[in-house]
């Protein structure tokens, strides 16, 4: 029994110190943001945001034909004391519009891009039914996080946003080498990364990324079949 019960209260030690380890993580998550830190332009190799561009997107989800268009405004906003570019992603499910949202972006010195927040609107019959997932950094305890890192290496882990219980999306690197074909064009040494987010333990997304162009290719590899391609990419 003495064996037994000195198990168990290992068994409970180990889980306490991983329960408070995670909630350490969180706690500790406290990126510091200094405005001086932070560049004008969005060049970064795998995610450039020049403005005037627009990025079409189109695949096949459950419900349907899909397409997205992610738009780089001129427009910016100032979060944090830093300035930050202005995307619209405007997604439609079989010609109708059903998402339409302001994401804000900041490139620092050493090329990483932050990710500053969100303004999303859900769309049915026309009409807005949700704005879940809507966060600001220094609002309600939001926290930037990078949405591209400037150098990535296999392995590396980061948080892309922060706002407990709304926005906690996480990425992982998986490869840096892969060739991949999509309808705008084939590119080689593609970035590759794992996307997923405790607030959705089912779902996982790799996505693609060529040097110079950005983001091509999105694929959920777990708790679902979509894949979105990039078909072409306009200028004004």
């Amino acid at each position: 029994m003495e064996r037994i019960a000195a198990a168990l209260a290992l068994v409970l030690a180990s889980t306490l110190v991983l329960v408070a380890g995670c909630r350490n993580e969180t706690e500790t998550y406290n990126p510091s943001i200094d405005p001086a830190d932070f560049v004008a332009a969005i060049d970064s190799q795998y995610l450039p945001l020049i403005p005037g561009t627009t990025f079409i997107y189109e695949g096949q989800t459950g419900d349907g034909a899909e397409r997205n268009e992610v738009y780089v405004s001129h427009q910016t906003k100032e979060i944090l004391g830093v300035s930050c570019v202005e995307v619209r992603d405007r997604v439609w499910l079989e010609g109708d519009l059903i998402e339409d949202t302001l994401d804000w972006y900041a490139q620092d010195k050493d090329g990483n891009v932050w990710y500053f927040g969100e303004d999303s609107k859900e769309y049915h019959s026309g009409k807005v039914v949700s704005t879940a997932g809507s966060w600001e950094a220094g609002v309600n305890g939001a926290k930037p996080g990078i949405i591209m890192e400037a150098n990535p290496e296999i392995g590396d882990s980061y948080r892309q946003e922060y706002y407990k219980g709304e926005a906690e999306d996480m990425a992982e690197v998986l490869g840096l080498d892969e060739s991949v074909a999509v309808a705008y064009g084939s590119f080689n040494s593609c970035l590759k990364t794992k996307e997923y987010s405790p607030l959705e333990r089912g779902v996982v997304e790799n996505k693609y990324y060529a040097s110079g162009v950005g983001n091509i290719l999105t694929i959920t590899v777990k708790g679902g079949s979509e894949r979105s391609e990039l078909v072409g990419i306009t200028t004004q």
